[in-house]
């Protein structure tokens, strides 16, 4: 068949960013008009959209959106069936845990699931990986925590804020903050190909 080839292309990172972005939005705007239950249903359907678009341009889902879609739709199905809005609150703390916990499993058994999510994007030593993977896992926690303080101690519409508008900020910051890390342990071609072959 023919014209299969141009959908298999890596995503734009703009469009890449904008489907992760999306439901976001949707669901921010969707809760200011009609409340949290109408806008987790709506939330729900967002995030199924963007992974459908995600896979019909790249041919491919990351990992981590899956997972968080899995959740989305488990915790976010709760939601809307007990008409108990505490349990889309508690999904952003359980899932930061859950990959906490995932990244600390392969430090403790000696395996880098950060590296094996990341190496086609990134080409860093062991000894990279290794700090980017302890850094990651107290980030998730941290957001855990965070997650854990704001819904509890906030309006419903003031952690829709927070979720949608103050943790990519504080994210991206963090990723940031690891530039020098990526820099000093970034493997050279050359260097990787020596080791390789070796």
């Amino acid at each position: 068949m023919v014209g299969l080839a141009p959908y298999t292309l890596a995503m734009n990172p703009l469009l890449k960013f904008a489907l992760e972005l999306g439901p976001l939005v949707v669901f921010f705007f969707a809760n200011s008009q009609y409340g949290i239950f109408t806008a987790t249903m709506v939330f729900m359907v967002a995030i199924v959209v963007s992974l459908a678009v995600s896979y019909a341009i790249s041919r491919t889902i990351p990992t981590m959106p899956v997972v968080t879609a899995v959740f989305v739709l488990f915790f976010g199905g709760l939601t809307v069936w007990l008409q108990d809005e505490t349990f889309i609150k508690v999904k952003p703390t359980i899932v930061n845990l859950l990959f906490a916990s995932i990244l600390g499993l392969g430090l403790l058994t000696g395996r880098l699931f950060l590296k094996m999510v990341l190496d086609s994007a990134l080409a860093l030593s062991d000894t990279g990986w290794l700090i980017m993977t302890r850094a990651w896992i107290g980030f998730f926690v941290f957001l855990a925590v965070l997650n854990e303080i704001v819904w509890r101690t906030v309006s419903t519409d003031t952690w829709v804020t927070f979720k949608v508008f103050g943790v990519m900020p504080i994210t991206l910051l963090f990723s940031f903050s690891l530039v020098p890390i990526i820099m000093k342990y970034t493997i050279e071609p050359a260097e990787e190909e020596t080791s390789n072959g070796e």
